[in-house]
C-alpha cells in the first residue's frame, strides 16, 4: 500500500464519471511536437467529466455547443446539458465547475450552468488575457466571446481563483501543471481505487504521458514535460491517469450503465487495461 492509499482510506470517496459529447477525425501528425514517423488515423474525443458522491457534485469543464462545433468542424454529439442529464446531473443545480482551462471545448457552454462558481486558476485567466493572446499559435484554442463572458462572471463574485494546488472538498482537489495553457489544471480525486487523476489538457492522449512527448497546441514544453511527473506523482499508478481526450478511455472504462454504452463510462472503476 502507497502511502497516498493510505492517506485516502480517511477521505470520503467518489463517484467520477467521463461523458463523451462530440468527436472529430485527425491524423497522428495533429497530436505530437514534430509529427510522427508512423502517421495514421488519430481521432479525438471531447469529455467533460463528473465528480460526485452523496454529499458533492462537481462538474468538470463544459464542453461546446452546436455553434461552435460547427465553425470548427467538430462533430457534436450531444450538448453537454444533455450529457450531463443522462447521469441525472441537472444544469441548472450545480453549484461547482471547475475549469481545467478556458481554450473553447472545456469552458464553451459555461453559461448553462446558472447558479454554479468556476473554480479556475489565476495563471489561466492572466493568459487568456494577456499579451500572449495577441500572438495566433496562443489564441487559436480560445473563443474571445467565451473569455470575456468568464470575465463577466468574475464581476458577478461567480469565479473561485487559485494559485497552484487546492483542496475543494474532503478527496478532491486542483493541481496547476501549465504546460499546454499557461494556467491548465488537473484534478485529482479519491476513488474507491484509489487517487483517480483527472489530466484533462495536460495530457491529451496516453501517449503523451507514457512516452513524454507534447502536444502540437502548446505554450511551454518543458513546463508540459515536467508536468507529467506531477501527475504521476498524483495519481496512485499510470492507470490512475486519465487523459483528456484519447477515444480509448471509452474502451479501457466499463460505461456508465447498459444504456450508456458508447456516451459515458466510469473511471472510479478498475480499466479493463
Amino acid at each position: 500500500m502507497t502511502a497516498s492509499q493510505s492517506n485516502s482510506q480517511s477521505l470520503p470517496e467518489y463517484e467520477v464519471f467521463a461523458i463523451k459529447y462530440a468527436t472529430r477525425d485527425a491524423l497522428r501528425k495533429n497530436h505530437f511536437i514534430g509529427g510522427d514517423p508512423h502517421d495514421g488515423p488519430m481521432p479525438m474525443d471531447y469529455f467533460l467529466w463528473v465528480v460526485r458522491n452523496a454529499e458533492h457534485t462537481f462538474v468538470v469543464d463544459t464542453g461546446f455547443g452546436a455553434e461552435v462545433a460547427a465553425k470548427r468542424g467538430r462533430t457534436l454529439l450531444r450538448t453537454p446539458a444533455e450529457g450531463l442529464a443522462l447521469l441525472g446531473v441537472d444544469v441548472d443545480t450545480v453549484k461547482d465547475v471547475i475549469i481545467t482551462h478556458l481554450h473553447y471545448d472545456h469552458v464553451g457552454t459555461f453559461d448553462s450552468f446558472p447558479i454554479a462558481q468556476f473554480h479556475l486558476q489565476d495563471d489561466e485567466m492572466a493568459y487568456a488575457t494577456g499579451r500572449h493572446m495577441r500572438h495566433k499559435q496562443f489564441n487559436h484554442g480560445y473563443e474571445v466571446d467565451e473569455v470575456v463572458g468568464m470575465v463577466r462572471m468574475v464581476y458577478k463574485d461567480r469565479v473561485s481563483f487559485y494559485n497552484g494546488e487546492a483542496e475543494l472538498a474532503p478527496g478532491v482537489s486542483i493541481h496547476r501543471i501549465g504546460g499546454h495553457t499557461h494556467g491548465v489544471q488537473c484534478v485529482r480525486v479519491n476513488t474507491r481505487r484509489g487517487w483517480v487523476v483527472l489530466a484533462s489538457d495536460t495530457s491529451h492522449y496516453y501517449e503523451h504521458f507514457e512516452k513524454k512527448r507534447a502536444f502540437t497546441t502548446m505554450f511551454n514544453v518543458a513546463e508540459a514535460v515536467d508536468g507529467y511527473g506531477k501527475l504521476e506523482k498524483l495519481a496512485d499508478s499510470l492507470k490512475h491517469i486519465v487523459p483528456g481526450h484519447d477515444p480509448l478511455v471509452m474502451q479501457r472504462y466499463p460505461a456508465a450503465s447498459k444504456a450508456l454504452e458508447g456516451i459515458a463510462v466510469r473511471l472510479d472503476a478498475v480499466p479493463t487495461y
